[in-house]
């Protein structure tokens, strides 16, 4: 073969994969090897209608060209240079992976506030007894005895968006039992409170209206308090001294964890507000009255009902501070996931940083790519390669880094997602959304940034592209 450009464009032909089948034996139906085709079709046609018949070919090959074809093509330049490759989709794998691993770790916040904020109570509205001036000197909360159970009955009676009322009395406490005892805090109320704040029963059953209504020296424990007097010995029907007070404990409950203060939401006994009143403190008042609105969006509404109808019955005059406060720790709660939520953002912003620098990457190694290749793609043209097929298999590149890359970054990212979870104790879950964006934008990352130096290799001079050196 004396062209070099035939003998190029034979090379080329069967390395990316458009192999020429040509049958000329009618008997056997042989298929030759393209050099053996080669000989044969110039010593048929000679050099000239040799070239013409090998164009006619490639332009036909190229044409009916598959995109399976495509990747493998782009997979063999890509292996050619090993290392310049590895280091390519290193860039795009870091970005997913970071990605990947913002999401899941995000989530696993938001998850542990809303937590926090379904254990906080059925549509919470708190009212607590306030503080009171002297001689010019304002107490502290909890220093009023203006709120009582009258107060929790007309709050009841009279406002609608509440649907659940409990009165509150609450105090430090020294539990006994056996040879084991236990520095915690009780709260006095009503069978309403269990369902108010969400709690749970673990074993045995809550107390009743008729031991509220007896002040029966009844009692529910919380985990910790359980764990610390009980061990692994069944509590239910056990006695327990409070204070010096016997209590029989008739259930316990499902545990709860740590509130975002950080204060141990288990480590309480819950008693009938009229034993904790009669028996323990000694008082006639309330230190709280906690309520469950109808809704989470009346929760503010039913407060401001509740702040009328106290005000009203303490009788306080319209120049006069309230003797009570109506929290909402909600508010605080929903403004840390809101927070929480607004982070993740954030870092999901920064981390897509990186996805950035990676397909920079990208376009930096395919306009080297097409640099080196100017000749290769010169002959593609001459011996009748469109533009098109030129722009598909470098853009091909461009998409298998990127693919690779997104694939690596996925299991890194679920790797270091739960390796985050196992290390901080929070139930990671990975989402099958993130990892299906984390995927199409890898792959819209290998075209955007492909697109260019494809663009570019396909509006190549075939002329000026021979004579390249």
């Amino acid at each position: 073969m004396n062209p070099e450009i035939w003998e190029y464009a034979l090379a080329e032909a069967a390395s990316g994969g458009f192999i020429f089948r040509l049958s000329w034996n009618s008997e056997n139906r042989t298929r030759l090897a393209a050099s053996d085709q080669a000989s044969l079709v110039e010593g048929m046609l000679g050099i000239a209608g040799a070239k013409v018949f090998c164009q006619g070919l490639l332009r036909q090959a190229v044409e009916s060209m598959n995109y399976a074809a495509l990747l493998q093509s782009a997979l063999v330049a890509l292996l050619r240079n090993k290392m310049r490759s590895i280091l390519t989709v290193l860039g795009i794998t870091i970005g997913i992976a970071a990605v990947i691993c913002v999401v899941a770790i995000g989530k696993a916040g938001q998850a542990r506030v809303e937590q926090q904020l379904n254990n906080l109570g059925d549509n919470f509205v708190w009212i607590e007894a306030g503080g009171r001036a002297v001689n010019g000197v304002r107490t502290g909360t909890h220093d009023t005895k203006t709120l009582v159970v009258a107060d929790a009955v007309a709050i009841k009676s009279q406002i609608s968006l509440i649907k659940s009322v409990s009165p509150n009395v609450d105090d430090p406490v020294q539990v006994v039992y056996g040879n084991q005892n236990w520095h915690t805090s009780y709260r006095g109320v009503s069978p309403e409170y269990f369902e108010i704040k969400r709690w749970f029963v673990d074993q045995g059953a809550f107390f009743s209206q008729d031991d509220v209504d007896r002040a029966a020296d009844v009692c529910v424990l919380g985990r910790t308090v359980r764990d610390q007097l009980f061990g692994v010995e069944d509590p239910i029907g056990k006695v327990i001294r409070v204070t010096n007070l016997p209590c029989k404990v008739v259930a316990t409950l499902l545990p709860k964890g740590q509130s975002l203060s950080g204060q141990d939401q288990d480590d309480t006994i819950i008693i009938p507000y009229t034993m904790a009143q009669k028996k323990l403190k000694g008082i006639t008042w309330l230190d709280d009255i906690l309520c469950s609105a109808v809704s989470a969006e009346a929760v503010k509404v039913a407060g401001q009902e509740a702040t009328a109808v106290l005000r009203d019955r303490h009788h306080l005059r319209p120049e006069e501070e309230d003797d009570f406060n109506i929290r909402n720790p909600e508010d605080i709660i929903q403004a840390q996931l809101d927070a929480s939520r607004t982070l993740t953002i954030l870092l999901i912003a920064i981390a897509s940083i990186s996805l950035v620098v990676g397909g920079i990457g990208i376009m930096n190694v395919m306009l080297v790519s097409v640099t080196e290749r100017t000749r290769e793609i010169g002959v593609r043209v001459a011996v009748g390669a469109t533009e098109e097929a030129i722009q598909l298999q470098f853009l091909g590149e461009s998409i298998m880094l990127s693919l690779v890359g997104g694939a690596a970054g996925v299991l890194f990212g679920i790797f270091g997602s739960y390796l985050v979870g196992q290390t901080l104790h929070w139930p990671i879950q990975m989402s099958a959304e993130s990892v299906v964006i984390a995927a199409i934008f890898s792959v819209a990352v290998g075209v955007f940034f492909g697109y260019y130096p494809a663009r570019k290799a396909s509006l190549l001079d075939p002329i000026e592209a021979l004579r390249y050196e």
